[in-house]
């Protein structure tokens, strides 16, 4: 299958071809056509799947359509995106513009999100026909009518079961209140979960359904390994792993802000290329650190479970539980991080005492047994 095949623009194809696309992912198959049709769709399918491109790609080809409702007439934004965070919002912008810089006809988007000035943003919304946002900022903006919802018809909510889990759902649901009652509807998230079956009935109208393999049901493609490390042995094992591996662009994840400036700081001192992210950073550091990741300047990226979001990366090879998560879902999610696109890769986990009881329920939810290695005998 081409993405010829699925009905894009003539432009979009080409567009795809100079950008390296090769064949469609799964998703991007079975969500794009229904997109075009203008079906609401509910897409379950992990991060790092393609599912960003499987929304982006059919908007883009329903704005170069000569009947699209464009914004010369000020009403507001015709698509509408949802996001949990900054990073995730910058990104899917990033994944807009790349093709819409490919493209004959001017289309505008633009990314707002909060802990930033907010008046460049106010004057940045004159005649965007596609806005990605998170929930507060663009709550914060139409208070201030500085931007108008009721010319959207394509509402898109992108990570739906973080945003929900994130305790986004009060302000979701003043935003729907705000939108045209027709409209298309497009739901995306890695998990189906009960509160997300709620919000599915809520706004969506006899959807087209595309479920992918989960990260659950593709961790065995994930080399995993566990050890058994005392907590205040876990900083000198760490860097034993990653001089004796010889360790590259690997993700280590920590439970808070504190702990993610406390590791890399320890890993700097003993000479190795770290840095950390998290919400007390200020947005320009974090977008310029994981800017950096991302392009392989920097070497290690110690990160809380939610700024990892914004961490979107095909062949990481490798990926760290220095402190492991309170959900086993979230214990999926990051090592799911790893292995994408039928690239290998390896998620560590090191587990000290007081948390063995807890990697043993995240084992049985994943269906999944580690042999844990221990490590009082190796030289570290």
């Amino acid at each position: 299958m081409s993405f010829q095949s699925l009905g894009l623009h003539p432009s979009l194809v080409d567009a795809v071809t100079k950008l390296d696309y090769t064949d469609p992912y799964p998703i991007q198959a079975e969500a794009i056509p229904a997109v075009i049709d203008r079906k609401d769709l509910l897409g379950i399918a992990k991060t790092g799947s393609g599912k960003t491109a499987s929304y982006v790609l059919p908007i883009l080809h329903l704005l170069l359509q000569p009947q699209a409702r464009r914004n010369d007439d000020h009403k507001g934004p015709s698509v509408l995106i949802l996001v949990p965070t900054r990073e995730l919002a910058q990104q899917v912008q990033a994944v807009f513009e790349q093709f819409i810089h490919q493209l004959p006809d001017r289309i505008k988007s633009l990314a707002i999100f909060g802990g930033v000035a907010i008046n460049p943003q106010m004057q940045a919304l004159r005649n965007v026909d596609i806005l990605i946002a998170t929930p507060g900022r663009l709550i914060e903006l139409e208070s201030k009518n500085a931007v108008k919802l009721g010319a959207t018809s394509t509402l898109v909510l992108d990570e739906a079961d973080k945003m929900l889990n994130l305790g986004f759902k009060e302000e979701v649901n003043s935003i729907l209140a705000l939108l045209p009652q027709k409209r298309q509807n497009l739901l995306f998230s890695a998990t189906l979960s009960d509160d997300l079956s709620s919000i599915n009935q809520l706004i969506l109208s006899s959807p087209v359904i595309v479920k992918i393999a989960s990260e659950q049901d593709s961790i065995n493609l994930i080399q995993q390994r566990a050890y058994l490390v005392e907590t205040k042995r876990k900083g000198p094992f760490l860097r034993h792993l990653i001089k004796s591996q010889k360790l590259q662009q690997t993700l280590i994840f920590v439970s808070s802000a504190y702990q993610a400036d406390h590791v890399a700081d320890k890993l700097r001192r003993n000479r190795i290329h770290a840095e950390s992210i998290h919400g007390k950073l200020n947005q320009g550091t974090r977008k310029e650190t994981l800017e950096d990741f991302k392009a392989g300047k920097l070497r290690i990226l110690v990160a809380t479970d939610l700024l990892s979001r914004g961490v979107d990366i095909s062949a990481l090879p490798c990926v760290i539980n220095y402190e492991l998560p309170r959900s086993p879902k979230d214990y999926i999610h990051r090592i799911g991080r790893t292995g994408r696109a039928e690239t290998p890769g390896q998620a560590i986990s090191l587990i000290s005492p007081e948390e063995l009881h807890h990697f043993k329920v995240i084992q049985k939810k994943m269906g999944k047994w580690l042999t844990l290695e221990h490590t009082d005998e190796i030289d570290f």
